[in-house]
Parts: C-alpha cells; structure tokens; sequence
C-alpha cells in the first residue's frame, strides 16, 4: 500500500512538472499576433562598419542577444547572392562568418558556420524565432525566372530550413522562416520563389515566418509587387534613410504608417503585422534615428492608433546593445502600452464633406480613418502615396461615413476656439494616456483628444488636441496667461 501511494504521489509530481513545463513553454513561445514585439536584425556588424576602432563592441555571437526577453525575432542576415561557387547561395555574416575568413562547402561558397547551431538552438529554446534574411543594402539577390526562383527557394529549404542536405551552415540548427529585404534588383520571381517555400513549410511540423523589409516609400519599388501577391505574416517597414522617415513624425507630408495600415488590411494576410523599422543608433543610418524618448512616443501612439501595429523592428542588434540597450527601452515601452487587444479611436474628426475646400493640415473622418491634409485640397481621401491627404489613425464611430456637400469646413489649424468650462478637468499631464474625447487643461485652455495620446503637447504640430477655448476662469487673467513662460516640455549593411 506504501509503494502504491508513493507511486501514485510521484507520478502525480510528474504529471506537475509536465504541465508546469508546458505553461512555461506556451508563455515563452513567440506570438506574431501581438503589439509588442522588438525584432533586431543580427549578422552585419554594423557597429564594427562604422567605429572599426572598438573591436570590443562589434558583433557578439547570437546567443549574446538571447540573454533576456528584450528581443523576439533576429532575422539572420544576409544572404547576399544566390549564385555562388557550385551553384550555392553565399552567406555573410560579417565578423562572425563568412566565404573569406571561414571554411566553406567543398567546391562552393557557402560557408560552414555550423559553429553557430547551438546558439540558434539557445535563443529558440527562449521563445525566440530566427530567419533567414536575403538581401540587404548592395546584395547580388535577384531571378532570372520563377523556374529559377523555384530551384533557389529549393536550395533556401534544403540548407537553412526544414530539409535535408550535405550543405548546411547550422548543421542540424533549424531556422523559423524567410526574411525579404530586397532593395534593388527588382521583384521578378519573389512571388514564385515564396510560393515554392509555402508548398514546403505549410504541411510542416512547425510553424515558419515570412516577413518583409520594405522602404516606407509606398510602394516599395524592389518589394511592392512581391508584397501583393503573396501573404506575409509581418512587414518591417524602414521608417529610415528615407523622406517618410520617424524625423518626419508628426508630419502629415511625412510619416506614413497609416498607408502602410490601410495595404495591410487589403493585402493577402489582412492579420499581417506592421513594424516601425528604426536605427539602433545614431550611427545605424543615415537619417531618421531618434532619441528613445521620442522614439517611445511614435511607438505609443502608432500602437493606440493602428490595429495593424506589431511593435519596432531595429538595425541592429550591434548598435542597438552599444546605445545604452536602445531595444530594451524600446521592449519596456511596448509592453507597458499593452501587447494584446485594440480598441479603434473615435473618428472624432467632422466627416469628410464632397465638395467643400479644405487648407493644409485640416483633419476629417472618412472610411474608418482620421486623414489631415497635406495641402489645400477638394480631393476625397485616399491612400494614393501622390495624393492629397494622410491617414493619421484609424477611428471608428461618429464622422467615419462620408457626407454630401456642405458650407461648412473642418477647423484648420490657427482659426478661432470658442471658450470652454474647465470646472473640475485636470491639468494636462505628459505621462498620462488619453483616449479619444478625454479633456485637460493645458496653459489656460481647454482641450480635448481626438484620439489616443500621450506625450504630445496640447497645441503641439501633431494635432491630436481640439483646443476648446480659454477657460472661463483664465479669461479673467488672459494677460498673466500670455506673459507666463510655457514650460519646457539600412544602408549597405555588409
């Protein structure tokens, strides 16, 4: 009788310890449907490119960047030409592998890193996924042909992913899925190449990633074809080196999420995510990089704003963790603005009027989304790159059915508030969150959200505030109001 309860009493420990390991794994494995995800690309040493006299600092080895739960996907890079010795692919992956420094495949140039298996084996443990990128800044990537493209995503599944070959860089490592970041050469048989790899990896025991590194520029000129015949499951648009870049934040002739927002919902996979690509550092790129507190306010607001938010995509992992561990913060604010569910803004916007002129910077509601016009415009909106107006948030609600002609005209920045009763509303506050219609109090007006907000000054370019007048009380003292002081408030990647 003893042996039996001992028996029973260690299976049911057993029994805990599986389920226990099970949680453990399902908590830790990475969820693509989420808002909060930091994908850092890892292989190219930028940092060493660029600062070649700080060897201590360059590229550490994968599982360096696997060490906590800053970072959910590492898209290894590059894959730099499909056409190599013996007809392989070549890989380069800077100080860390490649053709020149490292043994290659026998009558090839591919080279052997299968030193690195077990770390892509760590980070995976960890909940992490890893693919494979092709392209890159200067990359040799392009078909002659889908037949080609067909014979090269062959190779891709044989070498790095779910089959079998006597020429595998990670051995027995391997990867999550395939990464395009493919910024010159053309589109020509991308769509044929991911459609060969879907006939491999969607009976597959495990689930595989295809993702895209797209300019902002809409439509990318090497990947927007490829990106609207094909699903995707996330697109890491370079909000960087580019004139719709995070300096032009806050711009409505700039910033472009929202087109980026509107492709997705109509594209093959409309649950495909969209990332905010950004540089790891100042030295990165050569335009758009902004401090992290800057860089935390267009990630809380583009997530409160877009349902196709996925969270930051960073170049990379070298100038990120020499930036003061720039992706944690990034991680930190992304976790802290909530991973899971979206509620839509308000349109709170008047509705879009046929007819009538609108100024630059006039904000109206139409087809689910807040739109702000570049310019002078009688143009209905839309997400044509060339046109007239932006989306500046999806909404939902009142003002979001367009309307007939009217007189009247939506309020353009600069016009007249009428006043406003400040009894009982609270100071505006920088770190608070405001959703739609939430009012404040801010330098002796009234003021209420058209949308989420944080961070953003009332009266700031952005336009997120109605300014509903001086405050009944402050009208009294509008002279000490105005005399008071405001208070400070991929390059070439190889």
């Amino acid at each position: 009788m003893a042996r039996t309860c001992e028996t029973r009493t260690l299976r049911a420990f057993a029994a805990l310890a599986v389920g226990l390991a099970t949680s453990v794994l399902q908590v830790a494995a990475f969820d693509g449907s989420r808002f909060d995800n930091v994908v850092v690309y890892w292989g190219q040493n930028s940092y060493g490119a660029v600062h070649g006299d700080d060897p201590a600092n360059w590229q550490k080895t994968l599982s360096y960047y696997c060490q906590d739960d800053s970072i959910d996907v590492i898209p290894v890079s590059f894959i730099n030409n499909f056409n190599g010795g013996g007809g392989k692919p070549i890989l380069n992956l800077a100080n860390t592998c490649n053709n020149h420094d490292n043994a290659t495949f026998a009558g090839t140039d591919l080279a052997n890193c299968a030193s690195l298996a077990t770390d892509i084996k760590t980070c995976q443990s960890k909940g992490k996924i890893l693919t494979l990128s092709i392209g890159g800044g200067g990359a040799s990537v392009h078909f002659e042909s889908d037949s080609d493209a067909e014979a090269i995503a062959d190779e891709i599944w044989n070498d790095f992913l779910g089959g079998s070959s006597s020429t595998r860089p990670f051995g027995d490592a391997v990867l999550d899925g395939v990464d395009l970041d493919i910024e010159q050469g053309g589109s020509n048989g991308y769509a044929a190449f991911v459609n060969r790899l879907r006939t491999y990896t969607n009976g597959a025991s495990k689930k595989y990633y295809y993702t895209a590194a797209p300019q902002c520029v809409y439509p990318d000129a090497s990947l927007g074809p490829v990106l609207d015949a094909v699903a995707f499951d996330a697109v890491y648009v370079q909000f960087y080196n580019n004139p719709c870049g995070l300096q032009t934040y806050n711009s409505a002739n700039g910033f472009n999420f929202g087109v980026w927002d509107i492709w997705a919902k109509n594209s093959k996979n409309p649950n495909v995510k969209i990332y905010v690509g950004a540089p790891g550092s100042p030295t990165a790129a050569g335009g758009g990089y902004q401090d992290p507190a800057t860089l935390a306010t267009v990630l809380k607001n583009t997530r409160g704003r877009f349902p196709s938010f996925g969270g930051v995509m960073l170049w990379d992992a070298s100038q990120a963790y020499v930036n003061n561990r720039y992706e944690r913060a990034a991680k930190q604010v992304l976790v802290a603005a909530g991973g899971t569910g979206f509620t839509y803004p308000t349109c709170s916007a008047p509705a879009f009027s046929s007819g009538t002129a609108y100024t630059a910077n006039s904000q109206v509601s139409y087809n689910g989304y807040i739109w702000e016009a570049k310019w002078w415009s009688q143009n209905t909106p839309s997400a044509d790159p060339n046109g007239d107006w932006m989306p500046i948030s999806a909404c939902a609600g009142a003002g979001s059915a367009p309307s007939g002609p009217t007189s009247s005209t939506t309020t353009a920045p600069g016009s007249t508030p009428t006043s406003g009763s400040c009894g009982g509303v609270a100071a505006w506050v920088a770190t608070t969150a405001y959703t739609g219609g939430q009012q404040a109090t801010y330098n002796g007006h009234l003021w209420t959200a058209k949308w989420w907000t944080q961070n953003e000054t009332p009266g700031s370019s952005s336009g997120v505030w109605t300014d509903n007048g001086a405050c009944a009380a402050a009208k009294q003292s509008a002279k000490e109001v105005a005399e008071r002081a405001l208070k400070p408030s991929r390059f070439f990647r190889f």
